[in-house]
């Protein structure tokens, strides 16, 4: 493993991100110059943080399923890499949204994340469309802009790769990573008619201190209690966020960029389909009533060593 590159899918969420998912243009010339670009998108990287070691600068490159069939036509496909269903409850629904490539960038200064934000739209605005670009930053002590710490429940560094990265059960696509991306906005009016005491209820956990409720005083319908996901045997298993707030006071935009990395997508696919139709118990997650996602798209995150290949071909 030490001789891979792997992107930097189990760094911490950072002080700022931009997160950019753009569509290929049909033009069949287009897909050359996307892949000569990730050939050398390790190198944009690699450069950007040799000029700017004290910054925690790193970036991921993801590709959606219908981008991958179109670039890679001849190559194996990642074992779960599919467009993205949306997920219908009764009250709520994951919607699924379009997106061929996937850029997650990460510094503690905002003008790294705009530089290579900057150099992406120079190399690739011939060849692509924007579908969305947010700007995502670090509230107060991690927390989301609803108030609450947000990525309590992310396993520890030491042990994040067992659960960000793909092992030997798809050899072919070792180390990398599926991320699946959600942009939720929250009512902040709705949601601040609330004491701290149901906000609690909500999430699951106190507000101040981040400690989790105890099981008397939680509902079945807490956050923290319907969004997990368990195996056959009662196990928990995890996925690796990287959360972001995001807002435009002035237009009343609050919201928070859910980014979860997984070793296997349908361990999320579990956590959203027990959070919008209801777990085993039946309970739906009550925090969809406060906050709604606008996006939903599954991008597969390959080695910096697959990129690399690509400008060697």
């Amino acid at each position: 493993m030490s001789n891979i590159r792997i992107q930097p899918v189990t760094n911490p969420p950072g002080e700022n991100a931009v997160f950019i998912i753009l569509n290929i243009n049909a033009d069949p010339a287009a897909l050359e110059t996307v892949r000569d670009f990730a050939g050398g998108f390790t190198a944009l990287v690699r450069s950007l943080g040799k000029r700017f070691p004290q910054s925690h600068f790193n970036a991921v490159m993801g590709f959606g399923s219908n981008a991958w069939d179109r670039l890679f036509p001849n190559q194996p496909k990642p074992k779960e890499l599919a467009p993205f269903q949306e997920i219908r409850g009764e009250k709520h629904v994951a919607v699924a949204t379009p997106g061929d490539l996937f850029f997650h960038i990460r510094a503690d200064s905002q003008d790294i994340c705009f530089e290579l934000s900057a150099i992406i739209h120079q190399l690739l605005e011939q060849v692509t469309s924007a579908v969305d670009e947010t700007h995502g930053f670090r509230y107060l002590d991690g927390r989301a802009i609803i108030g609450f710490v947000d990525g309590t429940e992310n396993p520890e560094s030491v042990i994040a790769p067992e659960y960000a990265v793909i092992g030997d059960e798809d050899p072919q696509f070792k180390y990398g990573s599926y991320a699946f991306i959600q942009k939720y906005l929250h009512n902040m009016q709705k949601w601040r008619e609330l004491s701290t005491e149901e906000q609690e209820k909500v999430i699951g956990r106190r507000k101040f201190n981040d400690i989790e409720l105890d099981d008397d005083e939680k509902p079945g319908t807490a956050h923290n209690n319907v969004s997990k996901a368990h195996d056959a045997d009662g196990n928990e298993l995890k996925i690796l966020r990287a959360n972001v707030a995001f807002a435009q006071p002035s237009k009343n935009e609050y919201g928070t960029y859910f980014i979860g990395y997984s070793r296997s997508f349908s361990v999320t696919q579990q956590m959203l389909k027990n959070m919008f139709t209801g777990n085993e118990d039946g309970f739906v997650d009550r925090l969809l009533d406060f906050s709604t996602p606008i996006s939903g798209t599954l991008f597969f995150v390959p080695t910096y060593d697959f990129l690399d290949d690509l400008g060697d071909d």
